[in-house]
């Protein structure tokens, strides 16, 4: 059993989905497909022709929203009894595909492959290709391993110690990001983009409307016109590769929506 494909989405909320929408499609350089679900809550945002979406908008009822997972499999059945096995749980069943929650509260999904294979491009020197699941310190060894078990993915250690990184096979669209608050507090995900240059991509992204929050060394923190925090980080859009990061040195934590 194999991750086949993985969807990153950014969840804000509905009455602000609009306003998501036009952000994060000029920042993907993507259209929205047309919205589904019994309240329209659902969107995906496709790329240029020739590569698969990866990338979906959720509008939710409560909070301000965050980030959550899509993972893409033949056998759903098969993963949610997986995931339960290693400490998961289902949150709701549907025709076909599940929603699920991580033992630290994470919730996520479990849906069909339908043959995505090929990521989306660079866009203006940017990718979003990342969802970074935050956790508390005491659930911090028990979610590590309960996603890397569930992925069956390479996990390595990130460039600081609360940091490990879940890296999926050559080709898959979406990594994931493990990182350890310094404090107890509910779980919770954040969307990252790789950035050949912060300063330019962060210039962009106030023009769309994006607001800075906050700067570390290699991670500037910002916060999309519908309210949802996320990071720009200076990786490499094509590998993903993290660069050297100076010891001692920190990232400012993505503040609380």
């Amino acid at each position: 059993m194999s991750i086949r494909w993985t969807y990153a989405f950014a969840d804000r909320p509905a009455t602000r989905l609009a306003a998501a929408r036009a952000f994060w499609t000029a920042v993907t350089g993507t259209r929205p497909s047309a919205p589904r679900g019994e309240n329209d809550e659902f969107m995906t945002l496709l790329p240029e022709a020739g590569a698969d979406a990866c990338v979906k908008l959720q509008g939710v009822g409560a909070g301000s929203g965050g980030a959550h997972l899509d993972l893409c499999i033949e056998d759903v059945p098969g993963l949610v009894k997986r995931a339960r096995e290693l400490g998961g749980e289902p949150v709701a069943e549907h025709e076909g595909w599940a929603v699920l929650r991580s033992p630290a509260g994470q919730l996520f999904c479990a849906v069909p492959w339908h043959g995505e294979s090929v990521r989306p491009p660079v866009v203006a020197g940017s990718r979003l290709d990342q969802v970074s699941l935050d956790i508390p310190p005491s659930a911090y060894d028990t979610e590590t391993a309960f996603w890397a078990e569930l992925t069956g993915w390479e996990l390595l250690t990130g460039s600081l110690p609360e940091f490990r990184v879940l890296r999926p096979p050559a080709g898959l669209a979406v990594r994931i990001l493990l990182q350890r608050f310094d404090d107890e507090q509910p779980a919770a995900a954040h969307l990252d983009l790789a950035c050949a240059d912060i300063p330019a991509t962060r210039a962009r992204h106030e023009e769309l409307g994006a607001v800075h929050l906050a700067d570390g060394r290699h991670w500037t923190v910002m916060r999309d016109p519908a309210g949802g925090v996320y990071c720009l980080t200076g990786r490499d859009p094509e590998t993903g590769g993290l660069p050297a990061v100076t010891p001692g040195a920190r990232a400012p934590r993505p503040p609380r929506p």
